[in-house]
């Protein structure tokens, strides 16, 4: 019996937990499996095994939100493809999932800021995992905080549920930027204002954020503003300061020389 034959059982099963949203179930599962592959010497066949095994077990480690596990699975991920994606052992280019896990890679390396590894990621692509929508979309969004898009990048949709989680950690460090550079830019401003720059879909999502994340902001209710900084005699009014402009322009810079160092 082929090791494909005596792994499928397990890999149907670890499919079947992770369809089922049985992280716990599905972890116990790809540690059956990791043991298997244990015993095994190494071969473009338990590489094809380990490929399978491990990519189900970085979906399970999203849904769970465990980005160490996440990281663990992706680094002994990298040694398989290595193997399977070399022309002079194996005609096969890689696995069903193999974009799908490297979409998800680059939108973990972004939103942690490792903007370095993740410019090293983009060099060893290829150009049909380039061109690939759920490796694409991490790229569009790096262009795009690159450029200071970020109403693009707060409007944006993920292309697959597992992103998602992602997406939602990017959203809130675009968020925080914008906030920091609305406290510099502006004394005060309205709430509803401050709703649209921050792209939130209520007012009730901004006073949430703020009761969490910005808890120095002081909300006036009866003229519905938010008080960033106390008011100064000769400073100038906030009107008199181009804030979107300044906010883009200080993000981009900011970010580009993160990227530069």
């Amino acid at each position: 019996m082929s090791l494909m034959e005596a792994a499928g059982p397990l890999l149907s099963e670890l499919e079947a937990k992770y369809q089922a949203g049985d992280v716990v179930g599905g972890q116990e599962t790809l540690s059956k499996l990791k043991i298997m592959l244990l015993e095994v010497p190494q071969s473009v066949e338990a590489s094809h095994v380990a490929c399978q095994a491990l990519e189900l077990g970085v979906l399970l480690t999203v849904l769970d939100g465990d980005l160490d596990a996440f990281g663990r699975n992706i680094a002994q991920l990298k040694p398989h493809y290595g193997i399977i994606g070399t022309p002079k052992i194996t005609t096969t280019t890689g696995t069903a999932r193999k974009c799908h896990v490297l979409g998800l890679n680059l939108m973990h390396l972004l939103v942690d800021n490792r903007l370095s590894e993740f410019h090293a990621e983009l060099e060893l692509l290829t150009e049909t995992e380039a061109s690939n929508r759920l490796v694409s979309f991490p790229i569009e969004l790096e262009r795009q905080l690159m450029v200071g898009l970020y109403d693009k990048v707060l409007s944006t949709t993920a292309p697959d549920p597992s992103f998602q989680f992602f997406v939602d950690n990017l959203l809130q460090t675009v968020r925080d930027s914008i906030a920091d550079c609305m406290e510099v830019s502006y004394k005060e401003m309205t709430l509803e204002d401050a709703r649209t720059m921050m792209k939130f879909d209520s007012q009730d999502e901004l006073m949430e954020y703020i009761q969490e994340c910005r808890d120095d902001w002081i909300v006036q209710d009866a003229t519905q503003t938010l008080c960033f900084q106390p008011t100064t005699s000769g400073s100038k009014a906030s009107s008199d300061i181009p804030s979107m402009q300044w906010i883009a322009q200080s993000l981009s810079y900011a970010t580009e020389m993160e990227r530069i160092i």
